[in-house]
């Protein structure tokens, strides 16, 4: 069971995280919305790689950036959280599965880029597959940049955040025996 502080600090974070995924979308909507949706905001998928907690909040954030930013309804909305659920969730396995932290663009690029079109398809009237290869193209960039937030939380030793740690497998130049409470190996200091 979690303590009431680790409660408290989990969803905070959640918070921040989801506010962070909208107003990313909202400053980068010009070329999010467009012929290749190039997406920034996908790329902090990448953080349910140490943080399960944090998928549903990237699902329902995704849904509510297509409710206010998209202009397709309800099956954008919906569809957008399917999305954002299945994306975060896979670069969760990815993680447990203790595949290289580069595995990890392969859903953030793949899974938005062949689900999405499934409905956007018939809304655009555009061929599933133009719009599935376009939608991928602008989830490259994504997907990289989501394997090396995940790499960079790795260096910094994940959060300073007691409570919202990582296991602690990956980490390299922890200082054995500080308990973790800092010093500069583990990004803390």
């Amino acid at each position: 069971m979690e303590s009431g502080s680790t409660a408290v600090r989990k969803t905070a974070l959640s918070g921040a995280v989801a506010a962070l995924y909208v107003a990313v979308m909202y400053a980068t909507q010009p070329f999010a919305f467009g012929g290749y949706q190039i997406r920034i905001a996908t790329s902090l998928y990448g953080l349910g790689y140490h943080f399960p907690f944090l998928i549903v909040p990237l699902g329902l954030s995704n849904m509510l950036s297509n409710v206010v930013l998209g202009g397709f309804g309800l099956p954008d909305a919906v569809g957008g959280a399917l999305a954002g659920l299945a994306t975060a969730g896979c670069v969760r396995l990815v993680g447990r599965s203790r595949l290289p932290i580069w595995a990890s663009a392969i859903p953030i690029t793949l899974i938005p880029g062949l689900m999405v079109p499934i409905w956007l398809s018939p809304i655009l009237g555009m061929p599933y597959a133009l719009l599935a290869f376009q939608v991928c193209v602008g989830q490259l960039a994504p997907g990289l940049v989501g394997a090396l937030l995940i790499g960079r939380v790795d260096k910094l030793g994940y959060t300073r955040l007691e409570g919202l740690r990582a296991p602690t497998g990956r980490r390299k130049g922890r200082v054995e025996g500080n308990g973790g409470k800092g010093g500069a190996s583990d990004g803390q200091g």
